[in-house]
């Protein structure tokens, strides 16, 4: 069975420290999920704005100084003739462009799935141009005793994917971007096919189709290739727009199960689950006509991007699958299910 737990939301945006005073939290969300010993760890997506002051349009910024990063706030007049809105998430200046919310990575940490305690301080927080604009939806595997954590890079570049590596979720590694602009909704597989490495992505298309899943293969989880489309949207009203993969996908006797998203009518945005030959993974097996989950509760319903549920990450306990997702871009919740449900969805 599907349900969504009775506890959701079970991380909100007043549960996170700012990373900074004068910083307020908007979003904790799309986490990415592992288990770590005996806990189950969440990396949050923690989207930050500003406090207001009046007269003021103040927008979150990060600086970069030999070699380090840290947050900062930059203060323009709102009387000021050059200041120009774009929208409700870009401002620009002198030339310079600004958005109103940046991003960073957080851990979260439970023994029961449930009950979270939020890290005071941010664990992936943008390191060099390439993630100038923050860092956001992480998803994370294990392989081989070390954990590779992919996640989407914001710059004014438009957005990829990196890589980054840790041991131990106290220091990373970081490998620098993985996939290009534009492209991002990569997931891993958590173990290779045939030799090699396994990867969904979703490659931007801006002219002839609509964004779709993508195959490819790497030697050493830096260098990709072999890219084919292998899923594309239908023509419904939960994919009218767009699909992306999401977490990690789930090694079963079926095949790879893999949960993606949907952008449909109204950028409603649901779940649905997919199937891929355990040998063949670039070949489709099963897919699931209706969606495992539709935002319908009113946490998913309203919010900063309302009608939304997009999960980047699942984990394992006492045998049932965790499944993690954000809601309107606003709060991490979760679903409690088992292989045979997922399965049971098709």
């Amino acid at each position: 069975m599907i349900i969504k737990h009775k506890s959701n939301p079970i991380i909100k945006p007043g549960d996170v420290k700012p990373s900074i005073e004068g910083y307020k939290v908007l979003g904790a969300f799309n986490p990415g999920a592992i288990n770590f010993g005996d806990e189950i760890v969440l990396l949050l997506r923690v989207s930050e704005g500003c406090k207001t002051r009046e007269g003021y349009i103040r927008t979150p910024v990060c600086r970069f100084e030999n070699g380090m990063s840290y947050p900062d706030i930059v203060e323009l007049k709102s009387s000021d003739p050059e200041v120009i809105l774009k929208d409700t998430r870009s401002i620009a200046y002198k030339g310079q462009e600004y958005l109103s919310t940046i991003s960073h990575i957080r851990l979260a940490r439970s023994k029961d799935g449930i009950n979270f305690n939020v890290e005071d301080k941010p664990f992936i927080y943008p390191a060099d141009e390439t993630e100038k604009y923050g860092v956001e939806d992480a998803r994370v595997i294990f392989i081989d005793g070390k954990y590779y954590i992919n996640y989407t890079a914001v710059s004014e570049d438009s957005w990829a994917t990196a890589l980054a590596i840790t041991e131990d979720f106290k220091s990373i590694e970081r490998k620098g971007l993985i996939f290009y602009p534009e492209n991002k909704d990569v997931a891993i597989f958590p173990e290779k096919v045939k030799g090699k490495y396994i990867a969904l992505h979703r490659p931007n298309n801006s002219r002839f189709g609509k964004p779709s899943i993508w195959y490819s293969e790497s030697p050493d989880l830096l260098h990709w290739g072999n890219h084919k489309c292998i899923v594309r949207p239908r023509d419904n009203k939960w994919e009218s727009q767009r699909i992306g993969a999401g977490a990690p996908p789930i090694r079963t006797f079926d095949g790879w199960l893999v949960i993606y998203h949907g952008r449909g009518d109204n950028n409603v945005y649901s779940l649905f689950c997919l199937l891929l030959d355990l040998e063949e993974p670039s070949r489709v097996v099963r897919r699931a006509s209706t969606p495992l989950l539709a935002p319908t509760e009113p946490y998913e319903t309203e919010g900063f991007f309302p009608n939304v549920v997009f999960s980047n990450g699942i984990a394992e306990k006492d045998g049932k699958i965790y499944v993690y997702y954000g809601a309107s871009d606003d709060s991490v919740n979760v679903v409690i299910t088992d292989i045979n449900s997922l399965l049971g969805s098709f």
